[in-house]
């Protein structure tokens, strides 16, 4: 096995795509020097328990426990008492599983105790046996909400429930105003040699963090090269509603419309070689262009392009702000 590389990571993180990248991450770094700092936007309340979905997909990525087919929920998971909770509530779409309501029963009472969501998460980590640092973006609440002709959805509403459908036309993140950071996110940030952004949905997973009064400014003013793993191949998401959502805001759904996303603070960008033939416009952008197979089949493809996000020698870009 290759030795782990020594570095202080900080990844900004959300949904499947993100999990299965640090998978390998934490085979290539050194775990307990990875920080992971988690959406929270997209956190709801199913019969009365407070449930992150993001925090809980990259828990159980890191733990070995995910369903690998679904790529969220736990492993030989059973759905019986969901099924009994039929009999009361007249809709049981999101689906919880029983090994997986221990989690969401956990994380409520220890709310509802006046704990804060950062403690109750590393716990929750602890409880998993993880290295690495796993940080919500903000103990505050942060709702994302779908704006389109059916009206102001929820996330969970929009993606689990509707299957993503309807035309976008806003996304908001309620109470993002009124956030503040969660204690130890801006010194994850700022205590980085590098900064990873894996590929996570760009609108709903990295777009609350990013959203967040003060991240912006701190990822502008870190010495630490930043790079980002593009969520698109050939125009498409790997998985999720990233397509319908930069359309609906007005964004070319491409590599390019993504690094956009970015540009004010990111230094590389990661895209699969079906996107090779977008090299040059990156490149007129001011980005270094990293052209790799970022499809993550199996825990091997995880590691191999977690490798080469690591070994790259990212440089620095010099901007200007105005």
């Amino acid at each position: 096995m290759q030795a782990l590389f020594n570095l202080n990571v900080t990844a900004l993180a959300g949904g499947v795509g993100a999990a299965r990248f640090l998978r390998g991450l934490i085979r290539v770094v050194n775990p307990s020097r990875l920080s992971i700092i988690v959406n929270t936007g997209d956190d709801e309340e199913f019969f009365g328990l407070h449930v992150s979905p993001d925090l809980d997909t990259i828990t159980y990525t890191l733990a070995g426990a995910i369903d690998q087919n679904k790529g969220w929920g736990l492993a030989k998971e059973s759905f019986r008492c969901l099924e009994a909770l039929g009999r009361y509530y007249a809709e049981t779409w999101f689906g919880l599983g029983d090994a997986d309501l221990a989690t969401h029963l956990f994380r409520t009472q220890q709310l509802r105790q006046g704990k804060t969501l950062s403690e109750v998460t590393a716990a929750i980590a602890r409880a998993w046996e993880l290295r690495a640092t796993v940080l919500p973006m903000s103990n505050d609440p942060v709702r994302t909400i779908v704006h389109t002709e059916a009206g102001a959805l929820p996330f969970q509403h929009y993606f689990v429930k509707g299957r993503s459908e309807g035309h976008v036309q806003k996304v908001e993140f309620r109470g993002i105003s009124a956030a503040s950071v969660a204690p130890g996110v801006r010194e994850a940030i700022r205590g980085a040699d590098l900064i990873v952004l894996p590929p996570s949905n760009p609108v709903v997973s990295i777009g609350p963090i990013l959203a967040l009064p003060g991240i912006r400014e701190e990822l502008q003013a870190t010495p630490a090269p930043i790079v980002a793993v593009s969520p698109l191949v050939a125009g498409r998401p790997v998985k999720g509603p990233a397509d319908h959502l930069l359309r609906g805001l007005s964004v070319e759904v491409s590599v390019v419309g993504v690094a956009r996303l970015y540009l004010d603070f990111l230094d590389s960008f990661v895209i699969d070689t079906q996107d090779a033939n977008q090299r040059a416009r990156l490149e007129k952008l001011g980005l270094q262009v990293i052209t790799t197979d970022t499809i993550m089949s199996d825990v091997d493809k995880s590691v191999a392009l977690a490798r080469v996000v690591v070994e790259h020698k990212h440089e620095k870009r010099r901007r200007v702000h105005e």
